[in-house]
């Protein structure tokens, strides 16, 4: 669920950070894939408008589901909160993790990794589709359990804005933190379209769960990465990156010969 919207403070640092990676990049002689960067402004544009409507459906879902339950924990507690980040996070690794294993939500999750160089801008080209593609679902047991809406929008909203600054090459280190939090080299391998580094480091603002479940990886001295997708959508029109993922399952289940073989690819990996 990646469709909450950064507070205008954010926007204001975010810009700050933007420009400063830009002349890094430039000075340091990486360079600037202007046509990559006019992409992902351009996906991001459309996703804050169409992030509305997502925003307010799920909103709506989840508010049904938070008035049928009998228990719900004081907002005033900090223990609230405190559990409510840990399951918040693993939701998260989860509703990112089935992002890239089921073919379904890949088909919106496909457009922020259709990136082929990793940069602060990159980390806004965000999909459209995300009510449609039901990923948000992994939220629903959080809420169920009595947590308030509004606890599982705030703690979203500051793991999201928080993966903001994960997506950059600049070399940032954090030391011992990095054993606990999610980092720029952590995420950059993440986005690694190479086979060794496909399908890791799954985390939000944390990285224990991919410890914990095996999906932890990093970058191994001598290597060099390969940002974008193993099988690249066919062009950088706004339409096909925002929607190429979903023409390719369609196309396929289309040919799939039946219903029930078509719902088995739709719920394949990618």
């Amino acid at each position: 669920m990646d469709h909450i919207q950064p507070s205008p403070i954010v926007l204001g640092i975010a810009l700050l950070a933007g420009l400063t990676e830009l002349a890094w990049r430039l000075r340091s002689g990486r360079g600037y894939d202007r046509a990559d960067a006019w992409g992902s402004a351009r996906i991001a544009a459309g996703h804050v408008l169409v992030g509305l409507v997502n925003g307010a459906l799920i909103a709506l879902v989840f508010s049904l589901v938070t008035r049928l339950m009998p228990v719900h924990w004081p907002l005033d507690d900090w223990r609230t909160w405190a559990a409510g980040f840990v399951l918040v996070e693993f939701g998260y690794y989860w509703f990112h993790r089935l992002s890239h294993e089921l073919r379904w939500p890949w088909a919106t999750h496909i457009v922020h990794h259709s990136v082929e160089e990793l940069t602060l801008l990159s980390s806004l080209r965000l999909g459209w589709t995300n009510f449609f593609s039901l990923g948000w679902i992994v939220y629903v047991p959080v809420v169920m359990a009595g947590f308030d809406l509004k606890l599982v929008l705030a703690i979203l909203a500051v793991d999201l804005q928080y993966q903001f600054f994960l997506h950059t090459e600049a070399p940032i280190r954090l030391g011992p933190l990095e054993w606990v939090l999610n980092t720029p080299a952590h995420h950059r391998v993440h986005h690694a379209c190479n086979g060794a580094y496909l399908d890791k480091n799954y985390g939000g603002m944390v990285i224990v769960f991919d410890r914990l479940f095996g999906t932890f990886a990093a970058l191994k001295p001598g290597d060099t990465l390969q940002y974008g997708l193993v099988h690249p959508l066919r062009s950088r029109s706004t339409l096909e990156l925002a929607f190429g993922g979903w023409r390719q399952l369609f196309g396929e289940m289309r040919r799939a010969g039946s219903v029930g073989a078509a719902l088995r690819l739709a719920v394949s990996r990618p």
